[in-house]
């Protein structure tokens, strides 16, 4: 079933996908930005600075490591900014049992949405059942939305296709771009045929090299409907 899928999903990027742009307006840009601090030494007064920022602008959410997530909880408790974790960040290579407890975890102590990282290497040996079985764990031990970071760097076009078709099927709610630990973040291209795989009904998360506004801009305009970045106050012109 899941190689059909990805077959089918291939076979329509042929006949049908061409990168076209669409002109529309982009409003606030505060609704979109997760304000991110992913940082292998980010410091709890890093995480506070963060999280200030976050309430003053009114971003949609923020993003800290599992640690965090109990301080983030209690600061943005009765508010309307979301609390966002990772699971198996940044290789994805940790076992389906690590990541569905590790997920289940940061939703006991607060997390409201869980980007979780694929496994890379069994996606590039087009293992699909154990890439299916891994997100599936993750979805299955939470009643919050899932992002799968596909990690789009290490792959090539039919290896992210696979990866979103996958995503969809497991049920997740998103599907995002990078870890910002790869070589290379987001691109316009790879989140525009993202959203074409994905259709409507699911949603693109843009992460990695984000800094400025015209680069939040077009990622919206290729179909991001989240955009995870630790520049989200310069985006939004303020400091």
């Amino acid at each position: 079933m899941i190689e059909r899928a990805i077959e089918e999903a291939v076979a329509r990027v042929e006949r049908e996908y061409s990168f076209e742009l669409p002109r529309i307006e982009v409003g606030d840009l505060s609704s979109y930005i997760e304000h991110t601090n992913l940082k292998p030494t980010a410091t709890t007064a890093d995480i506070k600075k963060l999280l200030g920022e976050a309430l003053e602008h009114k971003f949609l959410g923020v993003c800290v490591n599992p640690c965090y997530v109990p301080i983030a909880a209690e600061t943005l408790k009765e508010t309307k900014v979301k609390l966002v974790t990772v699971v198996g960040f940044p290789l994805g290579a940790t076992s389906s049992e690590a990541k569905a407890a590790e997920a289940a975890f940061a939703v006991k102590n607060g997390a409201q949405e869980i980007d979780m990282v694929i496994n890379v290497s069994f996606l590039k040996s087009q293992e699909w059942e154990e890439v299916y079985d891994d997100i599936k764990a993750v979805v299955e031990a939470v009643d919050v939305p899932v992002k799968v970071i596909i990690e789009t760097a290490y792959l090539t076009r039919d290896e992210k296709i696979a990866a979103c078709v996958i995503s969809k099927l497991a049920g997740a709610a998103f599907v995002k771009t990078s870890t910002g630990f790869a070589p290379s973040g987001a691109k316009v291209e790879d989140v525009h045929l993202m959203k074409f795989v994905v259709g409507e009904d699911m949603g693109v998360k843009a992460s990695g090299g984000i800094r400025t506004r015209e680069d939040a801009v077009a990622m919206i305009r290729a179909g991001a409907s989240r955009l995870g970045t630790s520049s989200g106050v310069t985006i939004v012109g303020r400091s």
